[in-house]
């Protein structure tokens, strides 16, 4: 059952967000409700993906040198 829900947001993201909901074939209340349901599914801690963010670092770190950097921050904290 839909129900009707208020809420208030600066006009700049609602614009924002309409845009979006157009470029992806959706209404802005399909595009919150899914939203919030991906905010409130219980497994969701499982199931969540790694950001693209996250993603575009994997590799970045030169793994020959972890070693040497643990050695460096024990040796600062350690103190």
């Amino acid at each position: 059952m839909d129900n009707k829900l208020t809420i208030k947001l600066d006009n700049q993201i609602i614009e924002k967000a309409k845009l979006y909901a157009r470029k992806k074939n959706t209404s802005l209340s399909k595009l919150i409700e899914s939203y919030l349901e991906l905010l409130t599914t219980t497994n969701n801690s499982e199931s969540e993906e790694v950001s693209p963010l996250v993603k575009s670092l994997s590799g970045v770190l030169d793994t020959k040198a972890i070693p040497d950097y643990k050695n460096h921050l024990n040796q600062k904290y350690s103190k």
